[in-house]
């Protein structure tokens, strides 16, 4: 590496922090088959209780425009 490639710090303390994620590894996790299939499966669906709410929402909104909607020919 050469010294253009190495990235410089203003202050010493910028420096010291990345060197305290050098030595993070990223840990794998083993599970079954058929834990992995359920979690597939689980993810089709929405679970977070705040984004259920969101939906109950647009779902409630969507209701009180459709009595303006007037659905008529244009002949």
């Amino acid at each position: 590496m050469t010294e253009e490639d190495k990235r410089m710090y203003e202050k010493h303390i910028e420096h010291a922090e990345d060197m305290s994620y050098e030595n993070e590894t990223a840990s794998t996790v083993t599970i079954t088959l058929k834990e992995y299939d359920k979690l597939r499966e689980k993810q089709k669906y929405i679970t977070d209780k705040s984004m259920i709410a969101v939906v109950d929402k647009i779902e409630e909104l969507v209701r009180a425009l459709r009595k303006h909607i007037v659905r008529t020919d244009l002949d």
